[in-house]
């Protein structure tokens, strides 16, 4: 097994990708955009702009070096890491990528169909910057023989991991979400702010809001309308073909909803909802509801809330930024992928 690369020249690579990755030119950006709208249709050119733009602030100097601070990254066993990304929004696995070649692995990439050629440029450029750093990312098929795996997928392809993977050490991530809490104070700019945590990619990520806690007297119709902005999403076919099938089953079952002309709202305990329609749900006090979100914790990704007062959340418009300490379903990657020396 070759010995890793030094820490410094580990995370220098991310810095300079960092550094590229906001300084696209318009000529690589376009070619970006035709390949990877054409692989996978829920893309468009301002979502994967908002991707690249939200890896490359991440991987700024200060963060990059208080991140790694916090771990024992002086000394690799360099295992073989696979990597089993999903496609739903662009370069939704780059953060697995990022901890696994900074702790000092190998990756063992087994890309999605429906991203990778964003990946694909992103682990080109990575060789371009430093090419020693092609010897620790591999593009691979089958992940039988790697020393351990991160996995992320559906409930049901997550049962699939856990059967095929269970023997080995892993993170195995199935289907999260994550919500709003308002409290009615709101403004229409702090609506507007909360909009992009619901609309941004369409909510097809787990960082998308898809299920909002609101009090007893809530008023939809001014949060509807300050929500108006964001109904060009209805002009993306997909978008559009979900709205109308949701709505239409409303309809013909007679459930009672609010109607936007571009997004549905419908009362529901549940906390996933379907593409173009936001649940939710009241409460009466503020010790109701954390009952209500404690009982699903397990199930939600992030909680935003007006200015982060509500504890454990973070502020509106700020749910597809993650930091670098974000973990996905509060797992600490970093720390597992250290912890296999």
């Amino acid at each position: 097994m070759m010995q890793p690369l030094e820490l410094p020249v580990r995370i220098d690579v991310f810095k300079k990708l960092g550094q590229h990755l906001l300084s696209l030119s318009e000529e690589e950006k376009q070619h970006l955009y035709s390949g990877a709208i054409n692989q996978n249709n829920w893309f468009t050119k301002d979502n994967i702009d908002s991707a690249l733009e939200a890896i490359g602030m991440m991987l700024n100097d200060i963060d990059l070096e208080n991140w790694v601070a916090s771990y024992n990254l002086a000394v690799s066993a360099n295992k073989e890491i696979g990597l089993v990304m999903a496609g739903n929004i662009p370069l939704v696995g780059f953060h697995d990528l990022l901890c696994v070649l900074v702790s000092g692995n190998t990756a063992m990439v087994k890309l999605s169909s429906q991203d990778n050629l964003l990946m694909k440029y992103v682990i080109d450029r990575l060789a371009i910057i430093n090419p020693s750093i092609k010897d620790f990312i591999q593009i691979a098929e089958r992940l039988n023989e790697t020393d351990a795996v991160i996995a992320t997928g559906s409930d049901n392809t997550a049962r699939y991991f856990k059967h095929y993977f269970g023997k080995k050490p892993h993170i195995i991530r199935q289907n999260r979400t994550s919500i709003a809490v308002l409290n009615g104070q709101e403004s229409v700019e702090d609506i507007r702010a909360l909009g992009e945590d619901i609309f941004q990619y369409y909510g097809l990520g787990c960082r998308n809001v898809s299920k909002i806690y609101v009090p007893e007297d809530f008023d939809h119709i001014p949060f509807i309308d300050a929500l108006m902005p964001f109904e060009t999403a209805i002009e993306h076919h997909k978008f559009r073909n979900n709205y109308d099938y949701n709505k239409s089953i409303y309809l013909v079952n007679r459930e009672p909803h609010f109607d936007s002309g571009f997004f549905l709202m419908r009362e529901n305990p549940e906390l996933v909802s379907p593409i173009s329609v936001i649940f939710y749900e009241k409460y009466s006090n503020e010790a109701e509801l954390n009952l209500k979100i404690s009982a699903n914790q397990d199930r939600i990704q992030a909680i935003v809330s007006n200015a982060a007062w509500y504890e454990g959340s973070i502020p509106f418009g700020t749910a597809q930024c993650p930091t670098l300490e974000d973990y996905a379903d509060g797992v600490d990657t970093m720390e597992f992928l250290v912890g296999l020396k």
